[in-house]
């Protein structure tokens, strides 16, 4: 299905369209093309006004705030209390792999159908490739 969307531009952007409202609402998805609401407790991290992938910055308040915007909770911190809620605690020990900005807007469902998403979390440690340079990252 996902490569018969892929070959029809207009079906695909219909398709996005609905992804898209569906995932902003219930989550506050913002379109990055690489979904990381399974490992982040349902909290979109691109929600996080620095966009950190891996876990909250330094400037959380003790009561769970936001540096940047005080009056919102840290979505790490809600991401946690979530997962934790599901008991999936261990989600937090996978390395998330930095955004790639080309895919903004596109549909990470279809991404994920195609296989192009499945090393965005990773267990630390893990040899990642790099297909942009063919080279590899440990940690």
């Amino acid at each position: 299905m996902a490569a018969f969307l892929e070959a029809r531009p207009a079906m695909y952007a219909a398709f996005s369209a609905v992804e898209k409202a569906s995932k902003e609402r219930l989550y506050g998805c913002q379109m990055c093309g690489q979904c990381e609401l399974p490992t982040a407790g349902y909290a979109c991290p691109m929600t996080c006004p620095k966009q950190l992938r891996n876990g909250p910055c330094g400037g959380v308040s003790s009561d769970g705030r936001c540096e940047v915007h005080p009056d919102v909770r840290c979505v790490w911190v809600l991401a946690y209390e979530r997962a934790e809620a599901a008991g999936r605690r261990g989600d937090f020990a996978l390395l998330q792999q930095p955004v790639d900005h080309r895919e903004q807007g596109r549909s990470s469902w279809i991404n994920y159908w195609q296989g192009r998403d499945a090393t965005m979390a990773v267990d630390a440690g893990v040899q990642i490739p790099l297909s942009a340079t063919g080279g590899a990252v440990s940690s």
